[in-house]
């Protein structure tokens, strides 16, 4: 079976979609050798170092129109990583099956968020509220009133094709909820069973406790709401350090909020890290902080994390609050001192750490596994 995996975004860049599409390609190119035939489509530059050739499965990078049409016309089923608009189109036209994975919700909001860009908050639903002026002014200025008239154009042309999709996959409950699609199942995100954390918490009586944020420094990510809780902890004279491991347009703002509120000794910036820089940045983190002021679809960091066994305090809203479930700590989203009250909360009760972080594994070991969704994405293309 032929099969053509599209995703705008894929590696060498990082980010959930790309893990996901190459999880989804590697995986459907080695199981049963000889069953599958993979291409990845992708808008994203490659290295240019000939690391695309390493892999089991093809790789075309920014193909032309013409080219995207012949590819979709060879292949037995396309497989699309959100609902781009000229594949989704092609395949519809040429009859072949395909399937939508929703990272997001770009078929129900023209920012793809579910973000109210002008109050900073999560969208009521201007768009399927039909208050679709509200949708314009949304993005106006961020990207002006002619683009943000196009987004929403471009959003009724996502939901239509999505509508007329073999099958729409949602990433989370919450996100099936959202995006009110017809033929649509949940299949869960996905990451390998990473080894667990030691048992005893990590924390010693002559180092204060350290909590971290891993994520892109942008608005919708709530690293503020972080910012003004440490400064609630630090007046209450707390103890504590908060690494921030991220990069992105926020990170300026942010350091010169955390040395207007003199945080320099407590909020360290450690840019972007992964790999064995991350595992070594994280070894003495009590509990990974998410503050998202949007409605994260199924963040990739935190199932990673949960399946170490890590402590999680993040937002209650969307996909986020759903992985987490009675496994961690939430907080109402954007309340700084909601959030300090729950670090404050495993400050004062570090045995939280290894009972909620040993909750949190067996909940990604249950519900969360790589293998699994593997397993549903393969069931797909047996269903024919």
């Amino acid at each position: 079976m032929k099969l053509l995996v599209y995703s705008h975004a894929f590696a060498p860049q990082v980010g959930g979609v790309e893990t996901f599409a190459m999880y989804l390609a590697r995986d459907l190119a080695a199981s049963e050798p000889g069953k599958f035939n993979v291409t990845v489509i992708t808008q994203t530059n490659g290295r240019g170092d000939g690391h695309d050739a390493l892999e089991s499965f093809s790789i075309v990078r920014n193909p032309r129109a013409g080219e995207l049409w012949q590819r979709v016309r060879e292949t037995d089923m396309v497989l699309l990583a959100g609902p781009a608009i000229l594949p989704l189109l092609f395949a519809l036209l040429q009859r072949k099956r395909v399937v939508v994975t929703h990272h997001g919700y770009q078929s129900i909001c023209p920012n793809g968020m579910l973000f109210h860009l002008p109050t900073q908050s999560t969208c009521p639903g201007h768009f399927a509220s039909g208050r679709y002026l509200e949708c314009v002014k949304c993005n106006t200025a961020e990207e002006g009133a002619i683009r943000s008239a196009r987004l929403l154009v471009l959003t009724f042309v996502r939901r239509v094709l999505s509508r007329l999709a073999d099958l729409n996959v949602a990433v989370s409950e919450h996100v099936r909820q959202r995006i009110a699609l017809p033929q649509t199942q949940v299949i869960r995100n996905g990451v390998p069973d990473f080894l667990a954390l030691p048992e005893a918490p990590r924390v010693f009586t002559d180092q204060p406790h350290s909590f971290a944020f891993v994520g892109r420094l942008v608005t919708e990510k709530g690293v503020p709401v972080l910012v003004e809780a440490a400064s609630v902890l630090k007046k209450r004279g707390r103890d504590f350090r908060i690494l921030i491991i991220g990069d992105g347009p926020q990170r300026t703002a942010l350091q010169a909020r955390v040395a207007s509120l003199n945080l320099d000794q407590q909020v360290v910036f450690l840019g972007f890290l992964m790999g064995a820089e991350l595992e070594e940045a994280m070894a003495g983190v009590s509990a990974l902080v998410m503050p998202s002021i949007c409605e994260d679809a199924a963040p990739f960091s935190v199932l990673e994390q949960m399946m170490q066994g890590r402590l999680i305090i993040g937002s209650d809203l969307g996909g986020l609050a759903e992985e987490i479930g009675d496994s961690g700590l939430t907080f109402a989203a954007g309340d700084a001192h909601a959030l300090a009250a729950q670090m404050e909360r495993v400050i004062e009760h570090p045995e939280l750490i290894a009972r909620l972080g040993r909750m949190a594994r067996e909940r990604a070991v249950e519900s969360y596994t790589l293998h699994r969704m593997l397993d549903e994405y393969r069931a797909l293309t047996d269903a024919e």
